[in-house]
């Protein structure tokens, strides 16, 4: 596991630990490795883990009652996340966990990890400093559900996804499904939208490919 040993040196929450106790949490990870597509934890399991990204990517996937997804979050190499349980017996986890691509993970069971967050003061500060940065995200993407409208969240969307595509088309690696997730809509809603923005003249599309033709446009839209 040297490959983890080496996340250790950048990844904050480990960085601090002393190299015997980084020695043990090397020793005593349990990898897991997941293909694409692959759940690794379903929404309302009871999971009692922390776990570090070492490769891939996953997504955090909220599901509504009627069946509506939408992806709260995107984990990749380096991200740390937990369930619930780790911090409150038995509370269920509030996403669906869904790897991207190929993905490996390394956990640590709650028994076994709360003890030494416990026994060292630098850990424990790190991990509230990497909560709250995890509340900040959420209150942002909240704010945006609530008070920005669907128009504005795509345009956000195509900017953060192919801002590289102007004067040139860049495969939409993401479906329409894929991109009604991210924004909290509906994939029809979607593709309504993609079509106004192709109307105007702030992109241009086609079954496979996308290219942006008026980038300031969409930054007018997205700040809506």
């Amino acid at each position: 596991m040297k490959t983890l040993s080496k996340f250790f040196t950048s990844e904050p929450l480990f960085s601090g630990l002393g190299q015997s106790i980084q020695d043990e949490l090397v020793r005593c990870a349990i990898p897991k490795s997941y293909k694409s597509q692959e759940i690794i934890i379903h929404q309302e399991d009871v999971w009692p883990y922390i776990f570090l990204v070492e490769q891939g990517e996953i997504h955090a996937i909220k599901e509504s009652r009627e069946g509506r997804a939408f992806i709260a979050t995107t984990l990749k190499s380096g991200d740390v996340f937990w369930g619930l349980a780790f911090f409150i017996s038995q509370a269920p986890t509030p996403v669906m966990l869904q790897a991207k691509a190929e993905t490996k993970i390394y956990l640590w069971d709650r028994d076994y990890l709360v003890p030494i967050i416990m026994g060292n003061g630098d850990m424990s500060w790190r991990l509230c400093q990497l909560m709250i940065s995890r509340m900040q995200l959420a209150s942002v993407i909240v704010e945006d559900l609530a008070f920005q409208p669907v128009m504005g969240r795509l345009a956000g969307l195509i900017l953060n996804e192919f801002g590289d595509a102007e004067d040139e088309f860049k495969t939409r690696e993401l479906t329409l499904e894929e991109m009604a997730s991210r924004i909290g809509t509906t994939r029809e809603m979607v593709c309504r939208h993609l079509y106004r923005f192709a109307e105007k003249g702030a992109i241009q599309i086609n079954r496979t490919e996308l290219k942006i033709t008026d980038r300031e446009q969409l930054k007018i839209q997205a700040q809506k």
